[in-house]
């Protein structure tokens, strides 16, 4: 089977990077992240095999009377490192340094007074942190249907940041009908730029090929908007989480086999899928 394998895929540097700093704790006492360093299971399962245990929430961290608490790639909220700090422990911080920026953005043009907009998945970690840096309440913008409907403050300029790993395409649209509706409109386009070539490279490839397959965890953001991408592209894009997943009912007359994946995803689950179905598909 002749397979067409995304350049792009597999560990951003900000995961890189969360990932290793978690691996640099372990022995150092009793270590902790706030919320799963990444959003893959298998990463998060290996470290906890390690000893880094994974605290969910403001209460489980209250219950923590020692110890390290890793800040997760996605980042949290301003009032966590508040929570932490009173608590006495210690605080490695492995926010993605490119998220780490938007909270700046946010913070400095909350105290301007702009309403700050962050278009991105409510519920997900990398929104939820980044609206806790806002010091006015922020909103957030998922759907086109929302941006049409969006009412600013009176009298207050906006300010719009993305969810780093938002679709790129969707962001530029809902921009588009902010500026149309909203005369004082500040954008940043805070996608990283590891999302955008992947998402223009898994589309380019999911066009070319006979079944597209992507690899990541069910619960990651930029997996999922991959799959997305692709399946427009490729009726025949399966989303699996490790080689487990591969139950494929193969589709007639495939020659190419397109592969991409999220960027938690670790190398060796991709190597796996690649030579499997080199091999098998």
């Amino acid at each position: 089977m002749e397979i067409l394998a995304a350049k792009n895929m597999g560990f951003c540097f900000g995961v890189k990077r969360a990932v290793e700093t978690a691996y640099e704790q372990i022995g150092n006492g009793d270590i902790y992240t706030y919320g799963a360093i990444v959003n893959n299971e298998e990463v998060v399962e290996e470290l906890r095999g390690q000893g880094v245990r994974v605290i969910e929430n403001r209460e489980e961290l209250q219950k923590v009377k020692k110890g390290t608490i890793i800040i997760r790639a996605h980042g949290v909220a301003r009032d966590v490192y508040a929570q932490i700090e009173k608590q006495g422990l210690s605080i490695v911080d492995a926010t993605c340094p490119f998220v780490k920026r938007i909270h700046g953005i946010v913070e400095e043009e909350s105290k301007k007074g702009r309403q700050i907009v962050v278009i991105g998945n409510p519920g997900h970690p990398e929104v939820e942190g980044t609206v806790g840096w806002s010091i006015t309440p922020a909103v957030v913008i998922d759907t086109v249907e929302e941006a049409e409907n969006f009412v600013p403050e009176e009298g207050k300029e906006v300010c719009i940041v993305s969810q780093t790993t938002f679709n790129y395409n969707k962001f530029h649209y809902i921009v588009e009908i902010f500026k149309k509706k909203v005369y004082n409109v500040t954008v940043a386009n805070t996608i990283c730029n590891a999302t955008e070539e992947r998402q223009k490279e898994a589309k380019e490839i999911a066009a070319s090929v006979d079944a597209m397959i992507v690899i990541g965890g069910r619960h990651s953001s930029n997996t999922r908007k991959l799959y997305e991408i692709c399946s427009k592209e490729c009726p025949h894009t399966y989303f699996i989480q490790t080689l487990d997943d591969l139950h494929l009912e193969r589709p007639k007359a495939v020659s190419l086999v397109g592969i991409t994946a999220g960027a938690s995803t670790p190398n060796k689950i991709i190597e796996e899928v690649q030579n499997y179905v080199r091999i098998n598909f």
